[in-house]
Parts: structure tokens; sequence; C-alpha cells
């Protein structure tokens, strides 16, 4: 079981695509969310003024060299453009292997 006792997926993309592909999940997020409504993100990330784990840094490095459009994204960029689609950040869980996982509502 998943996260609300539903069988789901967590979007794990952010970082194994271009950048279009996490606008296009807002983007489409928003269209298909009522309000309140959870849009939950699980992966690697950079973050200011936190410490980048090596072994996520060498990570970045292994996808960019895969596709220069792929890469782990600042928080602070993917909490903008969630905000540009009428999403904010309500919480930030630390999770293993260097992941967080993170809760943005939508339309509060």
């Amino acid at each position: 079981m998943g996260f609300l006792g539903k069988p789901r997926r967590l979007p794990h993309l952010v970082h194994i695509s271009p950048w279009a592909a996490t606008l296009g999940l807002f983007a489409g997020a928003a269209r298909l969310l009522p309000a309140g409504a959870p849009l939950i993100l699980y992966g690697p990330y950079i973050e200011d003024d936190v410490e980048t784990a090596p072994s996520n840094l060498a990570f970045d490095q292994s996808l960019k060299a895969r596709d220069a459009a792929w890469g782990l994204r600042n928080l602070a960029d993917v909490d903008r453009a969630g905000a540009g689609f009428g999403f904010a950040r309500s919480d930030r869980a630390e999770m293993p292997a260097n992941n967080l996982m993170l809760k943005y509502l939508y339309g509060n």
C-alpha cells in the first residue's frame, strides 16, 4: 500500500528527465487535482545551505553524462516551479539513500 492507503508510485522523475518534464508534471497535476490535494515527489535534490552527499554529487554527474538535460535539481527551483502552477511545499522528509520526500499542496 502507498500514500493515503492506496497503491501508488511516487513521481521519481525530476532528476531523470528534462526540466520541461517537471514543469509538465506540475502543470498536469494542477489540471487534475482539486484544491488542497497533495502532489508527492521523491528523489535526490540539491538544497541551498545543505551539504550534498558525495554519492549524490557522483550520481548527478553520472546522470548528466547520460543526458545533459538530466541531473539533480535545486529544491528552491522546484519550489518556484510548483508555485508557478499553484503548489506550495508543505512538508520535507529525509528518506533512505539521501533522498527526500516532498509534499506539495495544490491551491493553498
